[in-house]
C-alpha cells in the first residue's frame, strides 16, 4: 500500500489544541457546580440530633450536684448567715457549672462532626439548640440531685451550723454549652475547606 505524501497526512491529521490560549484571547474555565444547602434530607436526622443532646443535661446536672461546694452557714436570729469565705461557693457553683457546659459542648461539636454524611448548617443548628436544651434541663433538675446529697434539718437553733445545697443564681450560665458547640463545629468546619465538608466521602 502505497505512503500517502507529507502534504495529505498534515491535511488529514487533527488540528492541535494550543495549550495555552493567544496573547490576547480571553480564557474562560467551565463554571464548577456549587454545592448547595441540604433541608430536607438532613431535617429528620437533625431532630434527633436536637433531642439525643437534650438528654446530656441529665448527667450535667449531676455532675454539677457532685463538684459544687455546699455553704456552710451558721443559724442565727436573723437567719442563716454564711462563714467568713463561705459566701465565694457562689461564685464557684456558677464556675462549675460553665465549665462542665463547656466541656460537654466541645464534646457534642465534635461528636456531630463525625455525622459526616449528615455536615452542614442544618445538623450545626440542632447540635447547638440541643445543647442550649441541655444546659436549661441542667439548671432544672440540679435542685433535685442536690436535695438527694444535701439533708435539710427539719429543726434548728441559734448558734448552729448547717451546710446549705449549692444554687445556680444566675440563668445566663445556659449560655456557656451551646457557644461551645457552635465553636467545634465551626472551627472543624473552617479546618476542612471543602464545599461539601466531606459528605461524598461519607
Amino acid at each position: 500500500m502505497a505512503e500517502q505524501p507529507v502534504e495529505a497526512q498534515q491535511r488529514d491529521a487533527p488540528p492541535e489544541v494550543p495549550l495555552y490560549p493567544p496573547y490576547g484571547v480571553p480564557y474562560y474555565l467551565p463554571p464548577q457546580p456549587r454545592s448547595r444547602v441540604v433541608i430536607k434530607a438532613d431535617l429528620l436526622p437533625a431532630i434527633s440530633v436536637l433531642s439525643l443532646v437534650s438528654l446530656v443535661g441529665v448527667p450535667l446536672a449531676w455532675l454539677w450536684a457532685q463538684l459544687a461546694p455546699g455553704q456552710l452557714k451558721q443559724i442565727t436570729v436573723r437567719g442563716p448567715i454564711p462563714l467568713t469565705a463561705e459566701s465565694y461557693h457562689r461564685f464557684d457553683s456558677i464556675a462549675v457549672f460553665v465549665l462542665l457546659g463547656l466541656g460537654a459542648g466541645l464534646v457534642v461539636g465534635v461528636t456531630v462532626w463525625f455525622m459526616r454524611e449528615r455536615r452542614g448548617p442544618v445538623t450545626m443548628i440542632a447540635a447547638v439548640l440541643g445543647s442550649l436544651g441541655a444546659a436549661y434541663l441542667a439548671t432544672l433538675m440540679t435542685g433535685m440531685f442536690t436535695g438527694w446529697i444535701y439533708d435539710v434539718p427539719s429543726q434548728t437553733n441559734v448558734g448552729e451550723q448547717v451546710t446549705v445545697a449549692p444554687t445556680l443564681e444566675s440563668v445566663w450560665v445556659i449560655l456557656a454549652q451551646p457557644l461551645a458547640t457552635a465553636l467545634a463545629y465551626g472551627v472543624l468546619a473552617a479546618w476542612n475547606g471543602m464545599d461539601d465538608l466531606g459528605r461524598r466521602l461519607g
